[in-house]
């Protein structure tokens, strides 16, 4: 695979976690730089590994869960999403505490659905007799990039527009799972 193809590949599966980091920048008001580390280095750490998973597993696996791979990118980011919208509409010292997407579940659901794409890919490069290690690394790098680039973006979109980014940025991880859903299932029929 020659490396110009292999970028494309990196960026297109890239622009979920870049969406995702958009909203989650803004809905943190002022990403720290811990929260920015973990954001970006788990969406590129998962993005990384799924594609070896798929390569690992080979047709089996990835043909049984490609038949509802779609539905678990939606769920994992409208409850993520829907979580977000509930906390938008909360008042006092609770918000704070569930305030902080890049730790426990919510980093976990949210690394898994901006990946879960890879993990087809993995499978493709499989079928092709592509090793998987350096693509691997270049999509993990690339997602990775556009993680910190999309929170800092967020970021400044939030201080633009005030706390109301919280409920938008809700309304946006809600969006893409229903656009991962939808060109799933018009992509089929």
């Amino acid at each position: 695979m020659d490396t110009l193809t292999l970028l494309f590949i990196a960026f297109a599966l890239g622009i979920d976690a870049f969406a995702v980091s958009v909203s989650a920048g803004a809905y943190l008001l002022r990403p720290d730089a811990r929260q920015t580390f973990r954001l970006s280095f788990h969406f590129g750490l998962f993005q990384a590994l799924m594609p070896i998973l798929g390569w690992l597993a080979g047709s089996g696996f990835a043909d049984a869960i490609a038949a509802y791979d779609h539905w678990i990118a939606f769920t994992l980011l409208a409850v993520v999403g829907g979580h977000m919208l509930w906390n938008s509409f909360g008042v006092g010292e609770d918000k704070e505490i569930l305030r902080d997407v890049t730790r426990g579940w919510s980093l976990v659901s949210l690394s898994v659905a901006t990946s879960i794409d890879a993990l087809a890919v993995g499978l493709s490069l499989s079928l092709v007799s592509v090793e998987i290690i350096f693509p691997s690394i270049v999509i993990g790098i690339v997602a990775g990039i556009m993680s910190l680039i999309g929170i800092r973006l967020g970021e400044r979109v939030a201080a633009r527009f005030g706390t109301h980014m919280e409920f938008i940025g809700g309304i946006i991880l809600i969006l893409i799972g229903v656009r991962i859903l939808v060109e799933h299932l018009t992509s089929s029929a």
